[in-house]
């Protein structure tokens, strides 16, 4: 009998021991969080405060029209219709169109055509280099507000290309500063002993640049390619100078101004555009941010 009690004796020594081990455990791990918390507050803080507006945006482009003029932060019905509302406005599809147009061409060019001067100015040694390195800075200082009258006067009377969308496509392949300073700037911290035994198998320097650059390069070329997307999709100025005049050559983010003003009272539809209008660029970003945070961070390795 005596047997038969020992081990009830033993599990009610220590079933008093097993709460107070898992209160511990608790308070550890409230610890725990409590210290992320305080680590990370301003990191959290700085996030609610992007991600917050873009909450409210989605929300309200969901509302009905007459809840979306009052105070509510949620909808009482979920309206997906508002986005087949948007794109069934006239002309919305057209601006889709000229605005990839814009953004995908011009892209392309500014990086096509910026490569050779950036890899020119970070591994050709020449007489000038300095001074080039310099206006290409000074090029990146200049506002483009400064040369608007005498470009328009250039593409509008001359070229007579108002009313389109060229005189912003057209410069893009004669480079841009900014994206030449910053693929420069990456092209710096590639070993020069790459490029040196590529010319000792045979490789000129258009094939040392194909070849063994390009590849090295792709973080750098992401990173100018999307900033250059991003410009181009999010430009307004442009638009408004060489296509006001012409409906049909309107890019997104100048018709959403003339969509805004048409639904002023409609808050949910213009949020809904608004949506239609961030989407491309948050997409493009989130299947790109690796590249393109790469491609930023090591500008700065080499001076």
């Amino acid at each position: 009998m005596t047997h038969l009690l020992d081990p009830v004796r033993k599990a009610a020594a220590v079933s008093p021991e097993r709460p107070s081990l898992t209160a511990a455990a608790r308070t550890a791990r409230r610890t725990a969080l409590l210290h992320w918390i305080a680590v990370h507050s301003l990191g959290i803080a700085a996030a609610l405060f992007f991600v917050l507006p873009f909450v409210f945006v989605v929300l309200t482009s969901l509302m009905s029209d007459q809840q979306a003029l009052t105070r509510d932060l949620t909808p009482n019905t979920w309206e997906w219709g508002n986005y087949e509302r948007v794109f069934n406005t006239p002309g919305f599809l057209t601006w889709w169109r000229n605005t990839l147009l814009y953004a995908g061409v011009g892209t392309v060019l500014t990086v096509v055509s910026s490569i050779p001067v950036a890899y020119a100015l970070a591994k050709f040694r020449f007489r000038g280099r300095k001074l080039s390195l310099m206006l290409v800075i000074s090029m990146m200082m200049l506002p483009p507000q400064v040369v608007i009258i005498p470009m328009y006067l250039f593409w509008a009377k001359q070229m007579d290309l108002s009313g389109t969308l060229w005189p912003l496509i057209i410069p893009m392949a004669f480079g841009d500063a900014f994206s030449i300073f910053l693929l420069r700037q990456f092209l710096l911290t590639i070993p020069n002993e790459y490029l040196d035994a590529a010319k000792v198998d045979g490789c000129g320097e258009f094939r040392t640049l194909m070849k063994v650059v390009l590849p090295m390069a792709r973080p750098g070329i992401a990173a100018i390619a999307l900033f250059q997307f991003f410009a181009a999709w999010n430009d307004y100025f442009g638009p408004q100078i060489y296509a006001s005049e012409n409906p049909a050559a309107w890019t997104l983010s100048y018709g959403l101004e003339s969509f805004k003003g048409a639904h002023h009272t409609d808050w949910n539809l213009t949020m809904a555009a608004t949506v239609l209008v961030m989407a491309p660029v948050i997409a493009v970003f989130f299947f790109a941010q690796k590249a393109f945070v790469e491609g930023v961070t090591l500008t700065g390795v080499k001076g």
